[in-house]
């Protein structure tokens, strides 16, 4: 059975009821699936049908969502962010829903790749589209969502891992970590909170090639942060590329460099119209090059709950044992050290290939 198949009957309704509104389409149930790669959580699918000659196709996307997962998310406060993004005109609009997934509208745009985020130009567009994001005004909990989804997700590794596997992974040390790193992080009333996406990946950016314009997508991890976090969390995704052989190996020399994040923390500054000063632009920096201590983390105890419920073909365990080593590598330069905070030493490790 292939990509077809897939599809539940309740999702072949609402799509046969929505081709049968374009009068383009010639036959509602003549449709082509074919599975986008790259989701971590969900199964995505395209769908597309033929029109008359020299009209384009038309083509909505299937999101299936991943088993488990309602252990990270509360569906019904992502579906309520996702409407909210569609009524600022921020991503695809909602177009159905059924029991275990959702149809949207297909963006016209390109999925950024890994070799993007490091793209200058590229980079300077998600700067300026993650600050214009972070300002927006979403309903629901304005609270912080890091440290209680940290405290959260380490419940629920520890409720899932074996005794042995828990010791491999330090989880008994972990309750004091998030304690230690919130207590760090929080010093200071200076930190802007913001609604934030919270897993920004490259798989989760579009561009369009024609206008150059940016759009965010997949809100199921979003809610209010310290923009530190997100930004910083952003960068930590450069060590990944989802579309290899081995997409669970992390390569953290591909970290940016201290002029790379540089340059995105002007230009995300910068956006608003105003010109940041350097010590704004150092502050940001510092507190980013902290909160990816707790983006390790954060991922490393995702990793092991992911292991142990979704049955995608992916390494879990693997990626969450690289996200835990980086977060011990760094702990100490970033935190124990003077000079870490000033930037001198890169974010950056060896290549886990554990």
């Amino acid at each position: 059975m292939g990509a077809e198949g897939d599809i539940p009957d309740e999702a072949r309704v609402i799509l046969r009821s929505l081709a049968s509104c374009w009068t383009d389409v010639a036959d509602p149930k003549a449709m082509q699936v074919v599975r986008l790669k790259g989701a971590m959580t969900n199964k995505v699918y395209q769908i597309k049908w033929s029109t008359d000659p020299g009209e384009q196709s038309r083509k909505v996307l299937v999101r299936i969502y991943g088993e488990g997962v309602e252990v990270f998310f509360d569906r019904d406060d992502e579906i309520r962010a996702f409407e909210c993004m569609s009524r600022h005109g921020q991503g695809p609009r909602l177009l159905g829903r059924f029991a275990n997934g959702r149809v949207e509208e297909f963006i016209h745009a390109r999925t950024l790749s890994a070799a993007d985020l490091r793209d200058p130009e590229i980079s300077a567009l998600i700067a300026a589209k993650l600050r214009e994001f972070h300002g927006l005004e979403v309903p629901g909990r304005m609270e912080i969502i890091l440290w209680d989804r940290l405290r959260n997700w380490l419940s629920a590794a520890k409720s899932v891992c074996p005794p042995e596997e828990a010791q491999m992974l330090r989880l008994e040390a972990m309750d004091e970590e998030v304690s230690c790193l919130e207590e760090e992080l929080c010093r200071g009333n200076h930190q802007c909170i913001g609604f934030c996406h919270n897993d920004l990946q490259y798989g989760n950016i579009m561009m369009d090639e024609e206008t150059r314009s940016i759009t965010i997508i997949d809100y199921e991890y979003a809610g209010h942060n310290p923009v530190a976090f997100d930004i910083g969390n952003h960068f930590c995704e450069m060590a990944a590329d989802y579309h290899t052989d081995i997409p669970h190996i992390l390569d953290f020399t591909k970290y940016p460099d201290l002029e790379e994040r540089r340059r995105f923390v002007h230009v995300y500054l910068s956006s608003s119209g105003d010109e940041p000063s350097d010590f704004e632009v150092e502050e940001l920096l510092q507190d980013i090059r902290k909160y990816t201590l707790a983006s390790h983390l954060l991922w490393g105890l995702w990793g092991i709950i992911s292991a142990h419920v979704n049955k995608i073909d992916f390494d879990y365990m693997e990626y969450a044992r690289q996200r835990f080593q980086q977060y011990w590598l760094m702990k100490p330069v970033i935190l124990g050290s003077s000079d870490a905070h000033h930037g001198s030493t890169d974010n950056s490790g060896s290549v886990f290939a554990l």
